[in-house]
């Protein structure tokens, strides 16, 4: 693969400028030159396409400058493609701007501004102007206005939303961490045979939808749990 700066921007859908400053920044290796102009390769779009999906996971660019310098400069692009494979489950959604027809459209049911705003308060949505939100996760849109018009205290709403969310990032942490020392670092040390590649990737598409299957599946079980716990023989 041989591109010019402006194949590989259209490629990685980013801008010239983007490239460049990338550049500059270190993110990218140099280009091969063919007399006054750069050639960019495979490793190039990947290294590029990585960067893209730690921005899509929240890092901040002097973040991804950090992870990247743990990455040589000469990695092949087999190997950034594996490092993207174990980031893509995990990405989470990228926020979106709607209007209040677009919303209501959205969730399935017209949204007073009463539930707007309890919506707010749960971090679900963001007021960008008097007719527009962003939706911070769309995926859970539906369930969050269903539970927003509960005639139920914000408060309880709030402090339920908080305890979720503070255990499934601790636990979400924890088996990343497992997967991480079990799976990925034998890999690394084991020197990285590209049919151990083909199946870390491999795997990485479809640990996702069974953990959270699995997760769901144990709440449930959890849930009932502390009911019977909770009423007296």
């Amino acid at each position: 693969m041989e591109l010019t700066v402006d194949e590989l921007a259209a490629r990685a859908g980013v801008t010239v400028r983007t490239v460049r400053f990338y550049a500059g920044r270190g993110l990218l290796p140099p280009p091969r030159l063919r007399g006054r102009t750069g050639l960019y390769g495979a490793d190039h779009l990947a290294r590029l396409e990585l960067v893209r999906e730690l921005q899509s996971l929240g890092l901040t660019l002097a973040s991804i400058e950090k992870h990247l310098k743990r990455i040589p400069l000469d990695a092949p692009a087999e190997d950034l493609a594996l490092q993207r494979a174990l980031l893509s489950p995990w990405a989470p959604e990228r926020p979106e701007d709607l209007d209040r027809h677009e919303l209501d459209r959205r969730a399935g049911r017209h949204l007073d501004d009463e539930t707007v705003e309890r919506l707010e308060a749960l971090g679900v949505v963001e007021r960008i102007s008097a007719d527009a939100v962003r939706v911070i996760s769309p995926a859970l849109l539906g369930i969050s206005a269903e539970l927003a018009e509960l005639p139920m205290p914000l408060d309880t709403l709030i402090a339920s939303h908080d305890a979720v969310d503070r255990h499934t990032t601790a636990l979400a942490a924890e088996l990343q961490q497992v997967f991480q020392d079990s799976v990925v670092r034998p890999y690394r040390e084991g020197g990285r045979a590209p049919e151990e590649r083909e199946r870390l990737m491999e795997m990485a598409g479809k640990l996702k939808p069974l953990m959270i299957q699995s997760l769901v599946t144990s709440f449930q079980r959890a849930v009932d749990k502390a009911i019977r716990r909770s009423v007296p023989d």
